[in-house]
């Protein structure tokens, strides 16, 4: 026993001896380095100098400058990375600590609607009253009533009531049949004239263009300019309200956008979203729903299955559930505890970015047409303009017309295949069918509002392909990028391609 509490005695000294030997060591050669090491080479510089000409002190002063310059750049960069880790870390677990914190709220307030739905239970309990009670039964027109007063849905029947279960017919007027690059035109002088919003011809053509591409929309940029008032402006002119709905930081799944059944009350929890598209359901005009900052929150959460929906190429499986089923009272639309999503709806986000903000995935802006608005419009004096009324199955045809119309030139598609397959060898990143047939319809939409054929491929390319280079590691793949500069000038000339060719630049001065 003695023995052993010997030898153990001895190997815990002989450990913290190498320990200690090892860090001495490392500290004895750093010293070595600054004092010996830099000592030792500035003697042997001197003792060499002494036999130099005025040609070796010249070359001497020129190395010497290099070197210093030299490694000068390298504690820099390597300051830079070091400070730009720190502030990605620090940011980082700002977010961890956002999460967490708001989860805790989100907790906090279930705990806190499940206890005043408890309260409203014993209440109703109380005063003796049966919440799922037919009414009068010697009255059909009483329990009609009754049904309605006793539904689960309360904001949908009131829709009902305001269209009288019948479809709002659209009629359009002669003046108000007008083609697309009148319409650029007419909303443009209308937002000014009327509402004092100005716009870019650009931007309002890709605007309209995007309708024609996708039933999702994505308006991102700097705050202040202009992208929650383009579709409020846009449903103005049309004559239909665009319906904004605000998206909460506490938003995790579809529940909290479409509403929920509470056990307790028996009543469906309907949100400001699911009515407006429940009231899509008898309009014949176009209707746009605003997701206003949708990135508060993460969008592939509370928006993926609206958005697999909206792909689906039958609109009759466009149904958005609800309830599990459908019972006596519901609304009129609501069909086995669906609805049915009709073709005449687009949902158009505004997205920020800062760090309050989440970043918008792949899959989001795969599937949807994002426009990018960073710059305030200068004032326009427009004549003034009246809205128009236009029904969704005539903007649809002037779609498929332009589509039609204004097919991309095979010009212009050999140029694209050549960009992408230099895109997919260097960057592996590659356009997809899914963008393909988005550029198809896009591009010759844009060229219907008044804009050319190489422009709306440039504004494509930009925000559907070179956006997804943000997650590549961009500063060893800088050679890449100047060749892919190159190839665009190239092949669509030097005052082409102003969109890439911006966002390369923009990307370069990163390094």
């Amino acid at each position: 026993m003695k023995e052993f509490g010997r030898y153990y005695t001895n190997l815990l000294n002989q450990l913290f001896q190498i320990i200690l030997n090892f860090f001495r060591n490392i500290f004895q050669a750093i010293a070595q380095l600054f004092s010996d090491g830099f000592t030792q080479i500035g003697k042997e510089f001197f003792t060499a100098s002494s036999n130099f000409s005025l040609l070796d002190w010249v070359m001497a002063l020129v190395v010497i400058i290099a070197s210093s310059v030299f490694f000068g750049i390298i504690m820099y960069k390597l300051f830079k990375v070091i400070r730009k880790y720190v502030r990605f870390s620090k940011i980082e677990i700002e977010k961890e600590n956002l999460i967490e914190e708001i989860t805790a709220l989100n907790q906090k307030t279930i705990e806190l609607i499940e206890e005043k739905n408890k309260i409203l239970a014993m209440k109703v309990s109380n005063l003796g009253i049966n919440p799922n009670q037919d009414g009068d039964e010697n009255s059909e027109e009483n329990a009609l009533d009754d049904l309605h007063l006793n539904s689960r849905f309360i904001k949908l029947h009131k829709v009902d009531e305001i269209y009288h279960n019948e479809n709002a017919i659209t009629i359009m007027k002669e003046e108000h049949m007008i083609n697309l690059q009148t319409i650029v035109t007419k909303f443009i002088d209308f937002a000014a004239s009327k509402l004092n919003l100005y716009y870019d011809r650009k931007i309002i053509s890709a605007f309209v263009s995007g309708l024609a591409t996708s039933k999702t929309m994505i308006l991102e940029g700097i705050s202040g300019t202009g992208k929650t008032s383009l579709p409020y402006a846009m449903g103005k002119f049309f004559g239909n309200n665009a319906s904004i709905i605000s998206v909460q930081p506490s938003w995790r799944d579809r529940a909290e956008m479409i509403g929920y059944l509470n056990e307790f009350t028996k009543k469906f929890n309907e949100t400001d979203f699911l009515k407006a598209i429940y009231e899509t359901t008898y309009r014949e005009d176009i209707n746009i729903i605003v997701l206003d900052e949708m990135n508060l929150a993460r969008v592939e959460y509370y928006f993926a299955e609206l958005l697999s929906l909206l792909e689906m190429p039958d609109a009759d499986q466009w149904l958005v559930d609800v309830v599990a089923d459908t019972k006596p009272g519901d609304p009129e639309h609501l069909v086995n505890g669906k609805i049915l999503l009709p073709q005449n709806v687009w949902f158009v986000g505004t997205a920020n970015k800062d760090d309050s903000t989440f970043l918008i995935t792949d899959k989001v802006y795969d599937r949807a047409t994002p426009i990018e608005m960073n710059t305030k419009s200068s004032f326009i004096d427009a004549p003034d303009t009246e809205n128009i009324t236009m029904s969704y199955e005539y903007l649809n045809q002037l779609f498929k017309i332009a589509i039609h119309d204004n097919g991309i030139s095979k010009h212009t598609m050999d140029r694209l295949e050549k960009l992408d397959q230099f895109i997919t060898d260097n960057f592996k990143v590659t356009f997809g069918n899914r963008i393909m047939k988005q550029i198809k319809m896009f591009v010759p939409v844009y060229v219907a509002c008044g804009g050319s054929e190489v422009e709306a491929l440039d504004y494509m390319v930009a925000r559907k392909i070179l956006r997804k280079f943000e997650s590549l590691n961009l500063p060893f793949m800088q050679q890449e990028i100047d060749e892919l500069s190159k190839l665009i000038t190239k092949l669509f000339g030097k005052t082409e391609f102003v969109e890439c060719q911006s966002y390369l630049t923009s990307i370069k001065k990163q390094f």
